[in-house]
């Protein structure tokens, strides 16, 4: 699959992996891949990212991705599911991160886990992205993948990262109105 990414899809891959191992992740999640993009400039999904009003809100996202690291990668309806239960995430994670250190339920394990040197591969959040993105790509008559389509991808699939995205505005919908001027239809 990655012989159809385009150069930007490519380094959006790459700066994924990046973002992944500066947080001591053990695999490179849809986050990091929404992150990459957020880094990105001169490209079709930076622009569409831009058309919408994203780059006064880069910061917003990246707090609310953080955010949801440290909840476990919960998204608000994980949430609020374990709330009708009784159980309030934000306790439990404050208990954790009084006995084990702030940031014990994000997944990432600083100093243990990966070998060193050793590159993390990619969790399913990712690999679900860049499947989708292939098949977003197939829709569109398109043969190669750009970072576009790891956008679409990623406001189109379940997750914190979708979610993330929907909360500013940024939708499947409102991409491809930017991208293609046209609706979702």
């Amino acid at each position: 699959m990655f012989e159809r990414f385009t150069k930007d899809a490519r380094a959006v891959v790459k700066r994924a992996f990046e973002h992944a191992e500066a947080g001591g992740a053990g695999v490179v999640g849809a986050e990091h891949l929404l992150l990459a993009l957020l880094d990105r400039e001169g490209s079709r999904a930076s622009f569409a990212l831009s058309a919408l009003g994203l780059a006064e809100r880069r910061e917003g996202v990246r707090r609310a991705l953080a955010q949801a690291r440290r909840h476990a990668g919960l998204t608000r309806a994980d949430a609020d599911a374990l709330a009708g239960l009784g159980i309030d995430v934000s306790e439990v994670v404050a208990r954790v991160e009084e006995v084990h250190g702030v940031g014990a339920m994000s997944g990432e394990r600083r100093g243990r886990g990966r070998r060193p040197g050793r590159r993390p591969g990619f969790g399913r959040g990712a690999k679900d992205v860049l499947e989708r993105s292939l098949r977003v790509a197939l829709a569109r008559g398109d043969r190669h993948i750009g970072d576009e389509h790891l956008l679409l991808a990623l406001t189109a699939l379940p997750g914190v990262s979708g979610e993330v995205l929907a909360d500013v505005g940024v939708t499947y919908a409102s991409v491809t109105r930017v991208l293609y001027g046209v609706g979702v239809g």
